[in-house]
Parts: structure tokens; sequence; C-alpha cells
């Protein structure tokens, strides 16, 4: 792929600007040891490009990011931003349970020309309110002051429930560099809000591949999701329908993606999710402990997916 650098987007873009995009929350490759296989990625980054995939986004929860040391999320990072080039974003995750490593993972990608930063709030020793919350932010954002910097909003994980319309408020005056939220949550209404909050200045960045087309009609331009890895036809099915008013196939591709969604979760999304990318021909390994996915499994998996001809339906949706 072509490896000149990226350009940096302005920082506060409006969103109603941008086009309708889809960014794959990308696996971190693994050999069956365990360890990172950096040279998967230059074969996935063509794959996903080849499904009309925007941009990467890099050692989140897809990537088992908190499951990484601080070396391999560096060599990650930088595989990811080398060989994606001009041709996709790269939106590198920073958020760890260390502040200061936060910060060096921030000026990293910064360091490597990343085309954006976002990080997670701290999830075991938790900020106590949400002045505490913009205050971690912006320590991490102001390690990359070249570079975007997305709050990465996903309460089912980190356990953090303050409401993003709050943070945005709060964060709008405190954080120069603030682009927009990596929003992974069902609250529809603070979703809406934050993508209409001054004017649309930031770019609300959606994250729930199985109610997409809910965000669709509250203005979302962007999403990053684990499924458009190996389902992004599907969606951009979705997002082409809905912009031409056709509600009806809008509605029945998003119903399929949740059959499809409801599977994984049978498995264990991130388990699962490398298992179907092994069988679309881009093997990213197992996952590593806690989280499995036994070879019997697998199986169960395929015979599930091929239960609802998902294989065939992604083909034909390929060649439309």
């Amino acid at each position: 792929m072509n490896k000149a650098p990226q350009e940096k987007p302005g920082f506060n873009t409006k969103a109603t600007q941008l086009p309708r995009q889809l960014i794959a929350a990308v696996f971190t490759p693994f050999t069956r040891r365990y360890d990172v296989n950096l040279k998967t990625i230059d074969r996935y980054a063509e794959f996903l490009a080849k499904q009309g995939v925007a941009g990467v986004f890099v050692c989140g929860t897809t990537g088992e990011g908190l499951s990484l040391t601080i070396r391999e999320r560096f060599d990650v990072a930088e595989r990811w931003v080398r060989v994606c080039g001009d041709q996709m974003r790269v939106f590198i995750h920073v958020g760890n349970e260390c502040q200061k490593d936060a910060c060096a993972l921030a000026a990293h990608a910064q360091e490597i020309g990343a085309g954006a930063i976002a990080t997670i709030g701290p999830n075991f020793f938790k900020p106590r309110n949400l002045e505490e919350l913009v205050d971690h932010s912006t320590a991490i954002a102001a390690a990359a002051p070249g570079l975007p910097f997305y709050y990465y909003h996903i309460p089912a994980m980190t356990g953090l429930p303050y409401r993003m319309i709050n943070f945005l408020t709060l964060a709008a005056g405190r954080i120069p560099t603030l682009a927009g939220i990596k929003f992974t949550h069902e609250d529809l209404m603070d979703f809406g809000l934050c993508s209409q909050f001054k004017r649309g200045r930031f770019d609300m960045v959606f994250g729930r591949d199985e109610i997409l087309l809910s965000a669709l009609a509250l203005g979302a331009r962007k999403a990053i999701g684990s499924t458009y890895n190996f389902f992004a036809p599907g969606y951009l099915k979705i997002t082409k329908a809905f912009e031409e008013g056709d509600l009806a196939s809008a509605r029945e591709e998003q119903l399929y993606a949740m059959k499809m969604i409801q599977i994984l979760c049978r498995y264990g999304s991130i388990p699962a999710g490398k298992a179907i990318m092994a069988m679309r021909g881009i093997d990213c390994g197992p996952v590593r402990p806690p989280l499995t996915l036994s070879t019997s499994q697998a199986g169960e998996l395929k015979r599930d997916l091929e239960a609802i001809n998902f294989f065939d339906h992604v083909n034909t949706l390929r060649k439309r």
C-alpha cells in the first residue's frame, strides 16, 4: 500500500461536513504462542482497504490492547501506521491504567505519524467524578499536542457511567485537541445531544455495530466497530440505503447484522471475530488468555454462521 505520510484533519472539523465512514477496530494478530505477529498486518490492511474500510482503530478493546505490553503496543502501532500510509486513517488507542504509560503511548503515536489518539478512562482506580476524568484525559491529550484526541466511552467495560454531553461541556474548553468521542454505548439520547453540541463541532464516532442505523438517524458520520473487519460490505449497504432514503433495505441489512452479532456473542465477540477473520483468509491467530475459543467451538461458530448463509451473503454484497 502507499506509505506516504498521512495528512491530519483540523481538530474541530464539523462532523456534518465529513463523509460517512467505517473504521475497523482491528484485532491484534498473534502466533500460536501468543506473540505479536506483525507480518500479518500487511495483508490485513490490504484486505480492509478492499472491503471499503476508511480507517483502523488500533489496540482498543477488539485489539486486546490492555493485554499487550507497552513495547508490543509501540510495535503494533508503528506497523499499522507504516502499512496504511495515506490509504486509511490510523486511530491509536493509548488508554492504560497507568497514566504515565498512557502519556508515553500518546507521545509515541504522534512521533510515528498516527492520525489520532483515543483513550478510555481508568477502570480499576476509577475517577470519582467527571472532573477527575477530564483531568486524566487532559494529561494524556497534552502528551500528543499535534494529534486530534478522542475520549473512548465504553461504560460496559470501564464501569464509568458519566454522560458524554457533560464530558463535552466540561472538556471543550480544557482540551485544545479534543476532536470527539468514540461512543460505544446504547444511550442514544446522550449520543444525539453530543452530535448537536456546539452545532456539531465534535466528531461523534459510533461504536455499537448492532444499532448503527439508529445512530445514522441521529447524525452519525463515522462508526468504529469490530464486525467491520469482516462484514464491512453489509454496513456499507446500510449507510448507502439510509442515504438514499431506502429505509426498508437499511432495516433488513441491520437486522441481518444483529443476527450475526447474536451468534458472535454466544462464543465471545473477540474470540469469535478472530475466528471469522481466519475463515475469511486473514489468520489473526488466537486470543490471549484469559480469553479462549476451542477448536470445537470454532467449528460450531462456523456452522452457526453457515446456517444464516453468512459467507455467501457477504460475498454477494462484495460483488455489488
